[in-house]
């Protein structure tokens, strides 16, 4: 018991550190889009996309935090296979495809903005490629863990 309530704990303490890291950046992010319009001011109408999508990312990771947290609750009160659970891995699955769409959407308009302005932007869009690589991952990971609790609580 003292083994994997340790475990949890420190899952919870990186989730934690992880919503303090989110809240820094979706804090930071006007500022950092208002010194970019000011460099480029002829591409500034792409900041709007741009800002529409890292703040979906951020509230759509706030929420697939915020249920990995509650799944770890479940774990640690040993209600681990019960409805809760499924429906907390639920919710980070729907999450988890929600990113994938927006780093998508990221894609498109960065690819829009590379034809306007004649530069490479091969760079972000692997960088995103990689995201939505490591996203698949965990959706993967989600959809293992999902499929056996659910033929659990349909046996019971």
């Amino acid at each position: 018991m003292n083994v994997r309530r340790g475990s949890t704990t420190f899952l919870k303490i990186i989730i934690f550190l992880a919503g303090i890291a989110l809240l820094a950046l979706c804090i930071r992010l006007p500022e950092i889009a208002v010194k970019d319009a000011r460099v480029h001011p002829d591409t500034a109408y792409f900041l709007i996309p741009f800002l529409v999508c890292a703040y979906g990312f951020c509230i759509t990771f706030s929420v697939a935090l915020y249920q990995a947290y509650k799944l770890l609750t479940y774990i640690e009160k040993n209600n681990a296979f019960s409805e809760l659970s499924l429906k907390s891995l639920k919710v980070i699955k729907k999450c988890v495809f929600t990113v994938i769409f927006l780093i998508l959407l990221g894609i498109v308009s960065l690819m829009v903005l590379a034809k306007t302005t004649g530069d490479d932007a091969a760079g972000p869009i692997s960088l995103s490629l990689m995201g939505i690589l490591a996203t698949s991952i965990i959706a993967a990971i989600v959809d293992v863990l999902q499929k056996p609790l659910k033929n659990i609580l349909e046996l019971n």
